[in-house]
């Protein structure tokens, strides 16, 4: 006896959450279609070599059943230059870094040193034990002390390098992962739309679905361009359109992504991204007769290596899980760069120059602080980068990030208790000082820049704030 027609039509609503425990999850490893979002092979780039190799054996595993939307590799070919330059920066600046923390230690311990002695030779008299202390921490004893740690850091940093076999500037000719993935794939990768259907996709995502948050993609509507908002969707579109021409032993989808926003998972009541949300398996089944899984990146090597005996180690699983934890803090292929992931994330190359360019800034030690690649000057080269782009003063990049950053806000409240009031400033450099709010980091800055490129940044910060207030 077939089910009543009110549980067929919401089967999908009524379905509970997806559990690696469920009967049917192998038949989607064994003989469904798989579709790896841009992130899973862009994270590619981050695992060590022994790792990689290990996880592109895995992956072996699933030829010919795997299946690139053009968007995917769109994102991908693409992606790849700023996920090394990310990475080269990372590895390439930490030994400066460190060196740095090591020399504020070093000054440090001189410091609390005097301070010492200081009270010794204020209450006590006793110029034998500031003589002591003298010799203690004398510049050449301290450097004596501190050289353990830096060689030992060292050390450690030198075999990261040696691990992460890619050359830092490999995005092209040496890339050795780009010809892996070719090899996985052969000839399963879509098509590029025409342009009459690549417009009739984004009016729709644009006017219909974003505006009424039909999954997937609504979460991205608010990027710089209709085209950079609308590429989940644009995949999503691909993905129906070939399975729909698959026969229908073949309908089966395992789509695979560390994207696990509103727009991809359904929140519950007191739970975060609890499930995906059940209108896109039911929007599958409906245009393409398939049946749809979504699972994340670490959940799908745990099937590789459940139902295709995969060998994966657990060192490698390991290093999968921080991989994936790693593209849970900043998205690859299009982040959205906020004041929480700018300090993690090193700006493409030049960029911030070029923001610097289209304003008035003049001082050698602005110039030097945004082509520094120590992550303490990162905020201040991203909010550069997203405030001349957002208040016109140049074009940005098709390929650019998109920037959520303020170094100021109109609001009756401090969006973050460290927020310092504009009371703080005088009343000269700052309008609407009552009624506004300068943020840590931002003020930092100001007492660190020359009188002359105070007021470029103050303005910058004032009109940005007025922007956001009135967009509010």
């Amino acid at each position: 006896m077939s089910d009543p027609v009110l549980l067929q039509r919401f089967a999908a609503w009524l379905q509970p959450q997806p559990s690696a425990e469920d009967a049917e999850r192998s038949a989607f490893f064994q003989d469904g279609i798989i579709v790896l979002d841009t992130n899973v092979l862009l994270s590619l780039y981050e695992y060590t070599e022994t790792s990689r190799e290990e996880v592109l054996s895995a992956l072996e595993q699933t030829a010919g059943r795997l299946w690139m939307p053009y968007q995917v590799g769109l994102e991908f070919v693409r992606g790849r230059r700023s996920t090394l330059e990310s990475r080269k920066r990372a590895l390439s600046d930490a030994a400066s870094e460190v060196n740095k923390k090591l020399m504020a230690a070093r000054k440090a311990i001189v410091e609390a040193k005097n301070l010492v002695c200081a009270q010794l030779d204020k209450y006590a008299r006793a110029p034998e034990e500031i003589a002591s202390l003298d010799e203690l921490a004398k510049d050449s004893a301290v450097d004596k002390h501190l050289s353990v740690y830096r060689e030992e850091f060292k050390r450690h940093l030198d075999m990261l390098k040696a691990d992460h076999d890619l050359a830092l500037n490999a995005a092209d000719a040496e890339d050795p992962i780009l010809p892996r993935v070719a090899k996985l794939y052969g000839e399963g990768v879509g098509q590029q739309p025409d342009d009459e259907v690549l417009r009739k996709r984004l009016e729709e995502a644009t006017a219909f679905r974003f505006p009424n948050k039909i999954p997937p993609g609504f979460a991205d509507s608010d990027k710089d361009t209709p085209l950079r908002s609308a590429g989940d969707f644009l995949l999503w579109e691909e993905l129906i359109e070939h399975v729909s021409q698959l026969s229908q032993s073949s309908r089966r989808v395992l789509f695979v992504s560390n994207d696990t926003k509103e727009d991809w998972y359904e929140s519950d009541a007191g739970s975060r991204n609890s499930r995906p949300w059940p209108s896109l398996i039911d929007e599958l089944k409906r245009r393409a007769g398939a049946d749809l899984r979504i699972e994340t990146q670490l959940h799908f090597y745990g099937g590789i290596r459940e139902f295709l005996d995969a060998e994966l180690a657990e060192d490698t699983y390991a290093e999968i899980v921080r991989v994936s934890e790693t593209f849970d803090v900043k998205t690859q292929d299009d982040p959205i760069v906020t004041a929480e992931i700018a300090p993690q994330l090193a700006p493409p190359e030049g960029l911030a120059l070029s923001a610097l360019q289209s304003v008035e800034l003049a001082s050698s030690a602005v110039r030097a602080a945004l082509e520094s690649s120590s992550p303490s000057q990162w905020m201040f080269q991203w909010w550069l980068i997203g405030v001349t782009a957002q208040l016109g003063r140049r074009i940005p990049e098709e390929w650019e990030p998109s920037v959520d950053i303020a170094a100021a806000s109109r609001s009756p409240e401090p969006p973050s208790p460290l927020w310092k009031p504009g009371t703080v400033l005088p009343p000269g450099e700052w309008l609407h000082r009552d009624s506004s709010w300068i943020a840590p980091w931002f003020m930092e800055l100001l007492d660190a820049t020359p009188q002359m490129d105070r007021a470029v940044l103050r303005r910058l910060a004032a009109q940005q704030a007025e922007k956001n207030r009135r967009s509010r």
